[in-house]
């Protein structure tokens, strides 16, 4: 038995684990996560379009705001289908501090 099925059972019981089953298990935790955080990285790169008044609430200013920045250039909407878009990518940019 696998000491993953162990801590899957969820009982409470007292085990003696050679170092090769030890190393074993630790494999397997190390590629677990690796295989989550990838999946989280592939996620956060993947870029997502949202709507003005989404927008607008993430930020935290008014739709009239997001009209301006656009007039300026800072925060410039993309059309999709006749529908203004903004990328979350540029959004999370502005809240970091990062757009001039």
């Amino acid at each position: 038995m696998l000491l993953t099925d162990l801590l899957a059972s969820g009982k409470n019981i007292t085990v003696s684990v050679s170092i090769e089953d030890l190393k074993e298990f630790a494999q397997i935790l190390i590629e677990d996560t690796r295989k989550k955080l990838e999946q989280v990285i592939i996620d956060d790169k993947a870029e997502r379009y949202i709507e003005p008044k989404v927008a607008s609430q993430i930020i935290g200013v008014d739709l009239s705001t997001l009209w301006r920045w656009a007039k300026r250039g800072y925060l410039v909407p993309i059309e999709i289908g006749g529908k203004r878009r903004y990328k979350l990518s540029e959004i999370k940019s502005i809240l970091n501090g990062g757009r001039k």
